[in-house]
């Protein structure tokens, strides 16, 4: 088995962070620093990252959390921040975020010990779609809900078309939901700027067809086996309609 998925199925991270942890020289075969990222582990082999051994998993977990303002999406914080791994502090299985959300954005985000799950979710070619509700600042347009389905430039970038459902006008701001099938950086926030109306508030509520719906803001609960199915089924169709033609 590649190392990098070897990593990934013992619920240390996903092939994509494996392949950097062999990089930067954190991960150790027989007591040796692996230099090799294409390396095949053996059954004998002894695999070390950051000093502990590790090994396959047994048991898989997948946690859909409802992350609240102000944590940070990673398994640790160098400034010392809340992270999203203190609010499942519980669980007993070694878990790490799928994806990321800002730390000033809000909703649902999926942890897990699975590297092959997260990879697969993740992966740019698979464009899972992704849907937030934003409260942006002024009156949201036909025109410019228009702009934002068929793809906006927001800085070397031009996003594939989406979804985008005005779910509420105020006098000062509108509520809307959008589905994006990119994960560029903080790009729901780029696009609302790029066309004048900037966010205000964001919440992602919904990954493929599982929804965070009326979860508490910083509880959880474990993903059905149906859910995982279809999440790794939407993965597998994901893009079509995304894509510009």
């Amino acid at each position: 088995m590649r190392i990098n998925k070897y990593i990934a199925v013992s619920g240390e991270a996903s092939r994509r962070k494996a392949d950097e942890l062999v990089a930067g020289g954190r991960v150790k075969v027989n007591g040796l620093v692996l230099r090799e990222a294409g390396y095949d582990v053996r059954e004998c082999d002894v695999v070390e990252v950051d000093g502990r051994i590790i090994e396959p998993v047994t048991e898989k977990v997948y946690i859909l959390l409802n992350k609240p303002l102000g944590y940070v999406t990673t398994s640790d914080d160098e400034f010392g921040r809340d992270t999203v791994l203190d609010l499942v502090a519980d669980v007993d299985a070694r878990l790490f975020p799928v994806g990321r959300l800002d730390y000033n954005t809000s909703g649902l985000l999926i942890l897990t010990n699975d590297g092959d799950f997260a990879y697969k979710l993740t992966h740019p070619k698979h464009e899972l779609p992704k849907t937030y509700r934003a409260r942006v600042a002024g009156v949201l347009s036909d025109k410019k809900c228009g702009v934002l389905r068929r793809g906006v430039d927001i800085g070397g970038f031009v996003t594939s078309r989406a979804q985008v459902q005005v779910v509420r006008g105020y006098q000062r701001s509108t509520l809307v939901d959008i589905t994006i099938h990119e994960g560029k950086n903080r790009q729901v926030r780029k696009m609302f700027a790029a066309v004048g109306n900037p966010v205000q508030e964001l919440c992602r509520i919904a990954i493929g067809d599982v929804k965070l719906g009326h979860l508490a803001e910083g509880h959880y609960r474990k993903l059905t086996a149906d859910e995982v199915r279809r999440l790794l089924a939407a993965c597998s169709g994901a893009g079509q309609s995304g894509r510009r033609r």
